[in-house]
Order: structure tokens, then sequence, then C-alpha cells
């Protein structure tokens, strides 16, 4: 019973973990830096009835964007060179060395390029975001089997078809997965990007909370910048439901995501 309960109900047992385990932080240290959780989240719901879901708004903006401009570029430089492997050996190289560098240190080269608001920070998640699609859908394309693209094209597939049948299959659980990695990365970058030159994000309000020594509005914010990294996760997961349903059934995960 209990390991049903675990696997169907995955998000509420690491809530209540979590919680748990903050609650028992809170008794033993006996300090005003973590608060008791009832508190907090009480908090926390005062604050949605106030100015909180504009931050939140303000960032989960700042990440969509991001996320839709890093996919469109990401996928076509991906398909370009995994499937013309002389450009591949021109750029590939080039996009192997930028890849390691740490993106966040670009962030006051934006700023300059680009103005103090959200065009920097946009551009500098768009940047983390997009090496990491770029990379995975170029390594998913080389690692088709030339035998795949002989099969389908002596069934006389046009390239739209090999595009719908066989590629964009094949590279769409690997962009997924890929999302999950740099999204999560991305938002803990934006908590920092969002401290300099402006007034709405929730990576501001956190930081403003602690600045102002207010530690339950501080938690607060983190356990809504926590929700918007787990709805960004949980729709991952469900699109990945919905057009990637085989790759469930490979993996035997059951269909439940709350």
């Amino acid at each position: 019973m209990i390991q049903t309960f675990l696997s169907k109900y995955k998000t509420i047992y690491a809530s209540l973990f979590v919680i748990t385990f903050w609650y028992l932080c809170h008794l033993f240290i006996q300090s005003t830096i973590i608060p008791n959780p009832l508190h907090t989240f009480v908090t926390f719901f005062r604050l949605l009835q106030g100015d909180m879901l504009l931050h939140v708004g303000a960032s989960l903006l700042r990440i969509s964007v991001s996320v839709f401009i890093a996919i469109v570029i990401g996928v076509s430089l991906g398909l370009f060179l995994g499937l013309h492997n002389k450009l591949d050996r021109i750029f590939g190289p080039v996009v192997y060395l930028l890849y390691p560098l740490p993106k966040i240190a670009f962030l006051p080269i934006f700023m300059i390029l680009f103005g103090l608001g959200n065009t920097s920070k946009i551009i500098l998640i768009t940047v983390i975001i997009l090496f990491q699609i770029l990379v995975t859908i170029r390594d998913s394309v080389k690692g088709l089997s030339k035998e795949l693209f002989y099969s389908i094209r002596s069934l006389g597939a046009s390239k739209v078809q090999i595009y719908r049948h066989l590629i964009l299959p094949a590279i769409t659980p690997k962009l997924l997965t890929a999302l999950r990695i740099s999204v999560g990365t991305s938002i803990s970058v934006l908590f920092f990007a969002e401290n300099y030159a402006t007034r709405y994000g929730i990576g501001y309000f956190i930081m403003d909370a602690w600045i102002r020594i207010n530690y339950l509005e501080m938690y607060a914010g983190i356990i809504a910048i926590s929700i918007l990294g787990l709805v960004v996760f949980k729709a991952i997961d469900l699109i990945e439901h919905g057009i990637c349903k085989w790759t469930l059934l490979e993996k035997g995960e059951n269909n439940s995501y709350f």
C-alpha cells in the first residue's frame, strides 16, 4: 500500500518529506532564520493576494520567452549540423568550445549591449538553454543509423515525411530531457539576474525580503520559485505524456503526475 502511494503520488510524498524535514530543522535550530513552515505558508497565501503574482508572472514570462526562442533556434541549428557532416566539422568545434563556458559570466556584457531591462535577462536565459538543446539535437540526429534513412526512403517517403516519421519522433524525447536540465539551470540563473535593474521578478522579491530581514516573506518567495520550477517541469512531463507515449511505455512509468 505504501509503495502504491509513493509511486502514484510522487509530488505529494516529496512535498510532505521536505516540509517535515523543514519543520524538524525549525524545532531543533530554534532561530528566526528557519521559520515555522506553517507560518510561512500562511504568509505565502497572503502575499498571493498582493503583488507576488506579478513577480512570479514576470519570471514565468522571461522563462517562457527564452524557452520558445531557444527551442526554435536550437532545434533548427541542431538539425542542420546533425544532417550536414561537412558543416558540422566546421562549426561543431566552435559549439563544443562555447558549450561548457559559464554563460552567467556574460550577463554584464548583455546588460551593456542590450540594456538593463528584460532583454538582457531573456538573452542570457536563451543562451543557456540554447546550447543544451543544440548539442542534444545534433547528437540525437547523429545517432540515427543510416539504415533507418535508407529504409524510409526506399518506401518513397518525401523529406517532409522523413522529418515527421523518423527525425522528429527520434529527437523529441531527448529534446524534452534537455529542456528539463536546462530549464532548472536557467531558473537558478534567472534568480541571480533578477537582482539587477528590475522591480519585478521572484529573484528580486526574495533578495528584497532578505535585505529587509523579513525571513517569512523570503521563504515565501522560495516557495514561489520552487512552485514555478515544479510547474515548468510538470508541463514538460505532460507534453511528453501527450506526444511521446512510447517512451513512457519503454520506461514502465505510470501515468500519474500528481
